[in-house]
């Protein structure tokens, strides 16, 4: 799995904008690139959306189903459009929005919580069919310690809070995380 160089994601932003202005203006999707291999590998992403610094909207596909490139831009539509805890995104609102990308590994299985680093792992959560996954900058915007970490990820699977403590499966994954503002992209 190759590193991301700043170009690449810069590009990879500016293909998730790209996006979501030609989705929200005329409903066409925006042909991600096909000159860079790194494009072309499959990955997991999220595009995660902030306005205003709230969340407004994140979809991800958390294994590697697709090519990058191609990735991103469906996340970006889900994340503008599909996310059910928001109304979709207007046009009138894209200028103030600010785009985040993750680029995941591929999840581990791990013995327990203990072996979840806040800050670097993302991790997802499941019992059953249940299944919850959180990034790994949540925590850390949070302000959330390891074993609230564990208890919201069992809390977004549908699950308990306390749930881990009688036995879950915990996989977990890095993410390379980039965005808008902090490479200094205005929208």
């Amino acid at each position: 799995m190759a590193d991301l160089t700043h170009m690449e994601k810069k590009e990879l932003l500016a293909l998730a904008r790209n996006t979501i202005k030609k989705y929200l203006t005329g409903g066409e999707r925006a042909d991600p690139p096909l000159d860079k291999p790194v494009f072309l590998e499959k990955r997991g992403v999220f595009v995660t959306l902030h306005r205003n610094g709230e969340l407004r909207g994140c979809i991800g596909y958390p294994l590697p189903y697709k090519p990058l490139g191609e990735a991103v831009v469906d996340n970006a539509i889900a994340a503008a459009s599909e996310d059910p805890r928001f109304p979709a995104v207007s046009s009138a609102e894209l200028g103030e929005l600010d785009i985040e990308i993750s680029v995941l590994t591929v999840p581990q299985k791990v013995a327990g919580p203990d072996q979840v680093q806040v800050g670097r792992d993302g991790i997802i959560i499941s019992k059953g069919f249940q299944r919850g996954l959180l990034l790994p900058q949540v925590p850390v915007e949070q302000g959330w310690d390891l074993e609230q970490y564990i208890s919201y990820g069992c809390r977004k699977a549908g699950l308990a809070p306390d749930e881990w403590e009688r036995g879950v499966q915990i996989e977990v994954f890095q993410a390379a995380v980039f965005g808008e503002k902090e490479m200094g992209e205005e929208p």
